[in-house]
């Protein structure tokens, strides 16, 4: 699986950015504006909606939870200082997609039993795309958190997320996660389209059975 995260950019709005990212296979959209004000932000998820539900995409937003019920999106991605998920569950109802950020081993292991559909796990590197105060994890520490995860009894999908790029899918995937999530290597490509379909590609060829 792969998930597009937006990231504003002086090449494209955001909307340009999820029309390349749909049209080149990806069906999974985290809408991120950290600095939007919430008019700001609905605004720009009216325009993306439409996109997404032509091309049958999930859409989830970054906090903001009453917006995303509000709008009727899929679900909404919690980051450490965002609603408490099992508080956003209680609000948002049993359909919705909630997925949280977790930096350690601990912090998915903490969680087990909760109504989490996704845990993005990261920084795979350092990135610039959003501010990181947690070490890098690397494909050695990919590994070691899916195997003690799993070892725990925990089936939640893990996605990779921080600075990766085509070229690191193969040994990430070979650690047991079930996908990536990508902003500034699909925005930054020269050709974002053709890009995001080789990212997909590359996830099928080394997913695991």
């Amino acid at each position: 699986m792969l998930m597009f995260i937006t990231h504003p950019s002086e090449r494209y709005s955001i909307s340009e950015e999820v029309q390349m990212a749909l049209e080149g296979g990806c069906r999974w959209i985290q809408l991120r504006l950290k600095d939007a004000t919430d008019e700001e932000f609905r605004q720009t998820a009216l325009e993306i909606i439409p996109m997404c539900k032509e091309h049958e995409a999930f859409l989830v937003f970054d906090d903001r939870v009453e917006l995303a019920i509000e709008t009727g999106v899929h679900g909404v991605h919690l980051g450490k200082n965002d609603m408490d998920p099992l508080q956003a569950r209680e609000t948002m109802g049993p359909e919705a997609i909630i997925g949280v950020t977790a930096n350690t081993t601990d912090d998915i292991l903490r969680i087990n039993g909760w109504d989490i559909d996704y845990v993005g796990l990261g920084p795979y590197r350092f990135t610039t795309t959003k501010e990181r105060l947690s070490p890098v994890i690397g494909t050695d520490g990919y590994r070691e958190t899916v195997a003690e995860v799993r070892a725990a009894g925990m089936a939640i999908p893990i996605v990779a997320i921080g600075g990766i790029t085509l070229e690191d899918i193969p040994s990430l995937m070979a650690t047991g996660i079930n996908g990536v999530a990508m902003s500034g290597a699909i925005i930054n490509a020269d050709d974002p389209v053709d890009y995001t379909r080789r990212v997909l590609a590359s996830l099928n060829e080394h997913k695991q059975q």
